[in-house]
């Protein structure tokens, strides 16, 4: 496993109204290795990246609550921007809600205020560790009942009509798909959508296979792809 010490300097954009969060972080991801670019807004956030390159940047730290556009919309823009980059968002709300609105705008992760730095720097090692090694080469295209997901394209339709999809629910899509008609243990989806660092956060997965249900089942309170194997995990319908 390669650590953000062992490779050049990451490059982590942090996005935040708050200027005494911002310093620590600087402070701290910059004693870790990190190189930290700043932003007191969205509106700041998106002029840097249409700027430059957003490839320059390997994370985003994304604060929820901003004056301006917000983070909701910042992180929508960012995503349509650089549908790779991963971006976590930060904020003080924790209910279900506000974590379902925020992963479904695109967010990778979710942290709470105030956090702990180490959770913090090893969920952004995880997130830049998962970015860079997801450009595997692409498999052919899977179909399974009227879903069809194109990985080199990463692509998904349903009965021929394009699914929206965040990179996360992708990612998840493809591993159920690719492992479809065997049951898939929680540590085992955490472990290889998330990473290791993930193996207990069962609510993330559940708040995914619910966005995954909603948008890809005709009944998500009567799921027919994505089913439930009760006190284990979840399987993937094989064929239909």
């Amino acid at each position: 496993m390669t650590s953000v010490h062992e490779k050049a300097l990451a490059n982590i954009l942090v996005v935040d109204d708050e200027s005494s969060i911002r310093q620590a972080l600087r402070v701290t991801l910059g004693t870790l290795g990190f190189d930290v670019a700043e932003a007191a807004t969205g509106e700041q956030a998106l002029a840097l990246l249409r700027a430059g390159n957003p490839s320059n940047y390997d994370a985003v730290l994304l604060d929820m609550n901003m004056p301006g556009m917000g983070g909701m919309l910042t992180c929508r823009e960012i995503r349509r921007l650089s549908p790779r980059l991963p971006i976590l968002m930060l904020t003080i709300r924790d209910s279900q809600d506000d974590k379902v609105e925020a992963l479904d705008s695109g967010a990778d992760d979710y942290v709470t205020k105030p956090f702990h730095v180490r959770e913090l720097t090893a969920r952004v090692r995880a997130a830049i560790r998962r970015a860079n090694t997801t450009d595997l080469p692409a498999s052919s295209a899977l179909e399974i009942g009227a879903i069809r997901l194109d990985p080199e394209r990463r692509e998904v339709t349903k009965s021929g009509e394009p699914v929206h999809l965040t990179p996360k629910e992708f990612d998840l899509l493809h591993y159920f798909m690719s492992n479809a008609g065997k049951p898939l243990g929680h540590s085992r989806l955490l472990n290889a959508v998330w990473g290791s660092e993930y193996g207990g956060e069962l609510e993330y997965l559940r708040t995914f296979v619910r966005q995954l249900r909603r948008k890809l089942e005709d009944d998500p309170s009567q799921p027919v792809y994505i089913l439930t194997e009760m006190w284990f995990g979840y399987r993937f319908l094989g064929s239909l």
